[in-house]
C-alpha cells in the first residue's frame, strides 16, 4: 500500500508512512479513515515518514485546502495541542515537508516540524527509541 497509518495507543502516537508518489487522494483517504477510526483520540501525536517518497503531487491550492480540513478535524475544538513530526531525506520528501510545515505556521495549538534522522524525530515526540523499527517492534 502506498500510504498507511498505525495508531500506537500506548504511546499516544499515530505512525504514518507514504511510499512512491505522495498524492492528495492518498492523504485524504488516510485522513478519512483516521477520523473515523475508533482508536483515534484527541491529543495523539503524529509521526509521518515521508522518506520513501519518490515524488509528490504539486497541487498547492489542494494542499492548502487539505491542511485547512486537517486543522478543522484535528485541532479546532480539541482540548489538546497537535504535534506533528515529519521524517524526511533530502529531495522530494524534504520539499513536501517544507510546504506542509509552512501551511501550519501561525496556527495556534500546533507544533509541526521535520527532521532528517529517525532518532531526532522520535526524540522530539518524547520517545526513547532510536529507530522506527525499534518503535514498531514494541507494539503488537
Amino acid at each position: 500500500m502506498p500510504a498507511h497509518y498505525r495508531i500506537i495507543a500506548a504511546r499516544n502516537l499515530v505512525y504514518v508512512r507514504y511510499d512512491g508518489v505522495a498524492t492528495l487522494a492518498q492523504a485524504e483517504m488516510l485522513q478519512t479513515r483516521y477520523v473515523n477510526d475508533p482508536d483515534r483520540r484527541a491529543g495523539q501525536r503524529y509521526l509521518i515518514d515521508l522518506s520513501p517518497i519518490t515524488d509528490w503531487e504539486r497541487d498547492f491550492l489542494g494542499l492548502m485546502k487539505f491542511q485547512a480540513a486537517t486543522a478543522r478535524e484535528l485541532v479546532v475544538g480539541q482540548d489538546a495541542a497537535m504535534m506533528m513530526v515529519f521524517y524526511v531525506r533530502p529531495g522530494p520528501s524534504m520539499d513536501l515537508a517544507r510546504h506542509m510545515t509552512q501551511t501550519w505556521e501561525g496556527v495556534p495549538e500546533t507544533m509541526v516540524t521535520f527532521q532528517t534522522t529517525q532518532e531526532d524525530a522520535l526524540s522530539i515526540l518524547g520517545l526513547n527509541e532510536t529507530s522506527f523499527d525499534d518503535l514498531l517492534a514494541t507494539v503488537e
